[in-house]
């Protein structure tokens, strides 16, 4: 996690299922390296947040130590 706003961490190497990943934060699911996974449950709408910027909403609601990638998350697109 880089900035207090983070609602996601980046996985810096493979995290297996059942691994703690912080303190109180338990992987729920194998992540890859360099995905992330939420560090808080996360609402479906709700911003997800990375380095302190916003990257997506939550297409649905993400449990802490959920896998946070296209499949559970819309990205805003900076392209016009």
């Amino acid at each position: 996690r880089i900035d207090p706003a983070d609602n996601v961490v980046v996985a810096i190497e493979p995290i297996a299922k059942d691994s703690p990943v912080e303190t109180q934060l338990t992987a729920l699911e194998d992540i890859t390296i360099y995905h992330k996974l939420a560090c808080r449950d996360i609402p479906q709408g709700e911003p997800v947040v990375k380095y302190g910027q916003h990257i997506g909403s939550a297409v649905t609601a993400i449990r802490a130590g959920q896998h946070v990638h296209v499949h559970n998350v819309e990205s805003h697109s900076t392209n016009v």
